[in-house]
């Protein structure tokens, strides 16, 4: 089960019962971040990101340790896999960060729950 999975299936509900709820997962895209602060804002919730820049010489280093210490818990990476997030990741800005980046989802999707059944079918 994905981390989006788990957030939409536990910590979504979490929300709703006014409990707090920390997503310690980096969503790649401006539009998965999008999704998720627009969940959990029409549930009345509040939403604050907070982001963490790590260089790439220490995210290697410590998927290097998770592997060393919890390979069990931790999910094949190869040096390809992290170049390819490193370019497909989609850095906040400053406007994401302090919550004015509003709009609504990209061209053909109805809101941002119709855009996120379509990107994590298990939301359905």
């Amino acid at each position: 089960m994905g981390v989006t999975t788990l957030f939409l299936m536990v910590g979504l509900p979490g929300v709703r019962l006014g409990t707090d709820v920390v997503v310690d997962y980096g969503c790649w895209s401006r539009d998965e971040r999008s999704a998720i602060r627009w969940l959990v804002e029409a549930e009345g919730a509040c939403f604050r990101m907070v982001y963490l820049p790590v260089d790439e010489e220490t995210q290697r280093t410590r998927i290097a340790h998770r592997w060393a210490t919890t390979p069990e818990e931790t999910l094949p990476m190869s040096g390809a896999d992290i170049l390819h997030g490193r370019a497909h990741f989609e850095e906040p800005d400053a406007a994401e960060l302090e919550g004015r980046r509003g709009g609504g989802p990209p061209p053909g999707w109805v809101d941002w729950r119709e855009w996120a059944v379509d990107r994590w079918p298990s939301f359905a």
